[in-house]
């Protein structure tokens, strides 16, 4: 049987680690070709080479999607190794940090930074990659958010409200390109297990646990199932919606 993503040209940021990496992994297993992206550049080499070593289609650019350079940059390499571009994944994000501070003592500057890389820069790389879904005939956009904007997480502000805009955005985005035949979706992660949440206060996995109809931690593995059925042929006719895959703390 044909593999879901066989033949498909992939492009994934954040793939560094965390979901990203995670996401990276399951669409070169289903048989995708695919760039990983992201600013950790010797971690991005070294887990590139990784799954070149397995003999799965993994290449890499290294770039800091708060500058509009390195995106046009991305593009570039695209367009020199590809004919098109199938899917897209927008998981780079500005997580270890940000949270832990009333919003009343909150870092305008911090606050800048997280809205132009988590949001800014997810448009600026859905932007610079239409071009290349559309040659694809049926390209496939997932845009990573997380259901800290379905609850409102409390001394997470600016994550929370940047992660609310993927939501806004991913709506009109995928109303903009549905003549194009390109779907655009949200997937919105709870608390998972990775290294950008290494940070979060044990009381906060807690609450996680507990509030969950499935009281467990969450791995990368329960996500990445769904970013790969967004990226397939069977979520063909699925455009504009957020997929909440959090065990049930949150329900859509």
């Amino acid at each position: 049987m044909k593999r879901l993503l066989e033949d498909r040209y992939i492009v994934i940021t954040g793939a560094a680690r965390g979901l990203g990496y995670h996401f990276t992994r399951v669409a070169l297993e289903a048989g995708a070709t695919v760039l990983m992206v992201d600013i950790l550049g010797d971690l991005l080499k070294e887990r590139a080479e990784a799954f070149q070593a397995e003999g799965l289609a993994a290449s890499y650019i290294i770039a800091d999607l708060s500058q509009p350079e390195a995106i046009d940059q991305v593009a570039t390499t695209v367009a020199q190794a590809w004919p098109y571009v199938n899917g897209l994944i927008n998981c780079a994000a500005l997580a270890t940090g940000v949270g832990g501070v009333d919003m009343m003592d909150y870092d305008p500057d911090l606050w800048d930074r997280v809205m132009t890389i988590n949001v800014k820069g997810t448009w600026l790389m859905t932007q610079a990659m239409v071009p290349f879904l559309k040659k694809s005939g049926a390209g496939r956009v997932v845009n990573i958010a997380s259901d800290t904007a379905l609850w409102g997480a409390p001394r997470l502000m600016a994550y929370t409200a940047s992660k609310g805009a993927i939501l806004a955005m991913t709506r009109s985005m995928a109303r903009e390109l549905g003549e194009f035949n390109i779907t655009v979706n949200s997937l919105s992660p709870g608390l998972t297990l990775v290294e950008a949440t290494e940070y979060v206060p044990a009381e906060r996995h807690s609450l996680y646990v507990n509030g969950r109809a499935i009281q467990r931690e969450q791995l990368p593995e329960d996500v990445s199932g769904t970013a790969l059925y967004l990226l397939s042929d069977l979520a063909s006719f699925v455009t504009g919606q957020n997929i909440p895959v959090n065990g049930g703390f949150v329900f859509n």
